[in-house]
């Protein structure tokens, strides 16, 4: 809802992956450690944001939060980004089971303002079974 908060993951790629400052990752990213390939194909990097979801900064299900240099960034190059933090971030979203780290943000923005739209207890918990498949089979990890 536009506020800042930290967000806690496990690093999963080199320390100075980002030296040349943030980016996305890619398929096949070079600036994934070996382990780090192994926690995020199981998602296990994403566990310690339970924490943001136990303090009430973010819910179980919701947009994916988005560093603040990436949302000003990408709220100029696809209008409408930014209704994204029309509601609270979620650790797992409609996006991330609809498309994943295979679109581009603004394909995200869409399927993501679809939920805001649409979001209800029935579609929440069809993305949390989502979620679930997803993390046993390792689907769309970068």
């Amino acid at each position: 809802m536009g506020r800042h908060f930290t967000v806690t993951k496990l690093r999963s790629m080199y320390v100075d992956a980002e030296k040349r400052g943030a980016q996305w990752a890619e398929k096949e990213d070079p600036r994934i450690t070996r382990v780090g390939h192994f926690i995020r194909k199981t998602r296990i990097d994403e566990l310690p944001q339970l924490v943001a979801v136990l303090k009430g900064e973010m819910s179980l299900i919701g947009p994916r939060p988005e560093r603040p240099a990436f949302t000003e960034q990408f709220s100029h190059e696809y209008p409408g980004f930014e209704q994204r933090l029309r509601i609270k971030p979620g650790l797992s979203g409609y996006a991330q089971v609809h498309g994943g780290y295979d679109i581009d943000p603004g394909e995200k923005a869409k399927l993501d303002r679809y939920y805001i739209e649409n979001f209800g207890p029935m579609m929440d918990l069809g993305i949390f079974f989502e979620t679930i498949k997803t993390v046993f089979t390792g689907e769309g990890a970068r």
